[in-house]
């Protein structure tokens, strides 16, 4: 089984269970801006607890988003509130226009305005230089 198929599989079981009770058993659960929580699927696709799907960016460095304007307009950043309580590998960084974002080891965390769905994962790979958070 590939790795993107056993992602798919894993994030439609997240999809059909209780974020919560999931995250609890299988992952760490985070919340952010909006009481949204973001999900570690075991060590598989990052996503929030609705499903959906997040990715990073080769071209940010640790800590700094470099994706902005344009960019950040179809990679939405996954935003983080101000009282938000970052742990276990989550940080929280401050973007260039002074909003906050969720970080995974450093690296900050996006949605693909391409996803429609919980599961669908039609971001990996765009320009070579999007994937998977994992």
């Amino acid at each position: 089984m590939t790795m993107k198929l056993s992602a798919v599989i894993a994030l439609a079981f997240l999809t059909a269970t209780s974020g919560q009770a999931f995250a609890g058993a299988y992952g760490k659960s985070y919340t952010s801006t909006s009481g949204t929580a973001m999900t570690a699927v075991s060590s598989q696709v990052l996503t929030d607890k609705n499903g959906m799907t997040l990715y990073v960016f080769d071209k940010d460095a640790k800590g700094v988003s470099n994706c902005n304007g344009d960019c950040a307009d179809n990679w939405p950043p996954f935003a983080a509130k101000a009282d938000a309580k970052a742990k276990d590998g989550f940080s929280i960084i401050r973007r260039k226009d002074g909003s906050l974002q969720w970080a995974k080891d450093g690296a900050p965390l996006y949605y693909w305005v391409g996803d429609s769905a919980p599961g669908d994962t039609n971001g990996d790979g765009i320009g070579g230089v999007w994937h998977l958070a994992h």
